[in-house]
């Protein structure tokens, strides 16, 4: 019975210190990979509908997107959408 209790101790031990090692070394315990081939980006007043190479997320809210065209941008979360397809027409409910 001692036995049993040591190594379930000693397997919650491990796992706790695997996952402060990961996040303390900016790792990933699961890599989610989302592919996306448009953004839908507020420049300014005007909504722009983007065709786009890749894209990268950071800390915060900000996003880089790559173009297909190679430009680079470095955008707010809050004002692009990342999708695939056709983006849905919203209604409005005045």
């Amino acid at each position: 019975m001692v036995k049993r209790t040591f190594l379930i101790v000693a397997f919650a031990v491990c796992v706790f210190l695997v996952s402060v090692f990961a996040v303390g070394c900016n790792k990933q315990l699961i890599d989610l990979n989302y592919n996306y081939s448009n953004a839908y980006v507020k420049i300014g007043d005007e909504w722009m509908d983007l065709k786009i190479r890749s894209w990268t997320d950071y800390d915060g809210e900000q996003l880089q997107i790559t173009l297909t065209d190679g430009t680079v941008m470095l955008v707010s979360s809050y004002y692009c959408i990342l999708y695939n397809g056709t983006l849905p027409k919203g209604s409005n409910n005045n």
